[in-house]
């Protein structure tokens, strides 16, 4: 049952000494929520916004996200083109604790408004850019987790295992994303800040540009991929506007490879959320997630999805090389690579131009393709299961998520 304005605008009273409230009101970005939150006006002009857990996992995520803030010290925040909520007290409640913070002004937008129009868009991958950008040290200080490439890597292997157990995981799935974590190119990169949970949802709007970014609770040191997943999924129009701001932002340190792993994340969300319906028994999440699994599994038989693994070919030795070479025609013209992502929107051959490719290990075999020169003969295609039907193929290109969607913090 939702605590009732009035309760929670005394409450904060309590919570900050000397606070003068002169109105309040109910205040949520959605229908639903995982918290009770008021907006109040104080008597010095201030707006807050207090707000009290419903379950214990709203609870552990206030936790979490309080203990990110307090990290955010005033030296860390002028490094980030937006603003982020500041603590400002907090006060008992029914076995938990209400929260106050700040208000961060800004309207909420879904994935394709802000992916809509190339001026936010930038501004997104810009703000995306500038949390990645930051001093890693304060993460250490402050306890929160690090985490290696390997690590990550070892987390996606965990999930797509544990999917895999629920019985409800496609083999051609299953098969697609072990491969994705098997190669090792792929898991070449430099972890940085991270916001870890960063969804359209995370984003706050002023015109055209981004004016707040809530919502910390995983802060942390990880793969910068995670934090592009959402991206890769939205429909809008200048969506590729947003990754190529993020990527000259990064100067270069962006690794070759990051769209690819943040394709793979975007996928995993719908692993996520079939975990999620197991874990709470509630068959309707079940059914939804296996639906949108099946759609996913046609895109990724007709080709309409980005391969996720590096494409390589055979390893060769040299007088391999030197006897294709022999064999091969001169006038032979190699074909045209080609692809489209989940959503059709970028073409990884044209981002990854847009920084330096980073130097591999000089010592290590070269992999070459040349599947198509002389008489080499192209491999088979693997197989892969018949195209799911029906409306779960048309939306297996949107992983949605029907859990409640954080409040404004």
């Amino acid at each position: 049952m939702a605590r009732p304005p009035l309760t929670l605008a005394a409450l904060a009273t309590a919570a900050v000494p000397g606070l003068e409230v002169q109105a309040a009101a109910a205040h949520t970005r959605r229908s639903q929520g995982g918290f009770d939150a008021v907006l109040l006006r104080t008597g010095d002009g201030r707006h807050l916004v207090i707000r009290a857990p419903r379950s214990q996992a709203a609870e552990s995520e206030q936790s979490a996200d309080l203990v990110a803030l307090r990290s955010l010290t005033t030296g860390i925040r002028s490094r980030l083109p937006f603003a982020v909520p500041e603590f400002v007290g907090q006060a008992p409640i029914d076995g938990t604790r209400a929260v106050v913070t700040d208000l961060v002004p800004g309207a909420a937008r879904s994935a394709d408004e802000l992916t809509a129009q190339a001026p936010l868009a930038e501004s997104v991958g810009l703000a995306v850019a500038a949390i990645h950008g930051l001093p890693s040290a304060f993460i250490g200080e402050a306890g929160l987790t690090r985490r290696t490439a390997a690590d990550c890597r070892d987390e996606v292997v965990d999930l797509i295992g544990r999917s895999a157990d629920t019985t409800h995981l496609p083999a051609a799935l299953e098969r697609r994303w072990e491969e994705a974590a098997d190669d090792a190119a792929l898991w070449r990169f430099e972890p940085t800040v991270v916001n870890g949970s960063l969804t359209a949802d995370s984003f706050l709007v002023d015109a055209d540009h981004v004016s707040g970014v809530v919502g910390w609770s995983q802060l942390s040191v990880g793969d910068p991929a995670r934090d592009l997943h959402w991206l890769l999924t939205s429909r809008g129009q200048a969506a590729d506007r947003a990754l190529e701001a993020y990527l000259v932002a990064r100067s270069g340190a962006a690794d070759q490879h990051l769209p690819r792993r943040a394709l793979l994340y975007a996928e995993l969300e719908l692993a996520r959320w079939l975990l999620h319906g197991v874990a709470v028994r509630d068959e309707s999440i079940i059914a939804d997630a296996v639906g949108m699994l099946d759609g996913l599994v046609s895109s990724v038989h007709d080709r309409s999805s980005e391969p996720l693994a590096a494409e390589t070919g055979p390893i060769l030795t040299v007088g391999d090389v030197e006897r294709l070479l022999d064999e091969t025609p001169r006038d032979h013209v190699p074909r045209e690579a080609g692809g489209a992502m989940l959503t059709d929107a970028y073409d990884f051959s044209d981002l990854e131009r847009v920084h330096d490719e980073p130097v591999g290990d000089l010592t290590a075999p070269i992999p070459l393709d040349l599947s198509d020169w002389g008489d080499a003969a192209p491999a088979e295609p693997a197989a892969s299961p018949p195209p799911a039907s029906g409306d779960a193929a048309a939306r297996a290109h949107a992983p949605r998520h029907d859990a409640p969607p954080r409040d404004q913090d």
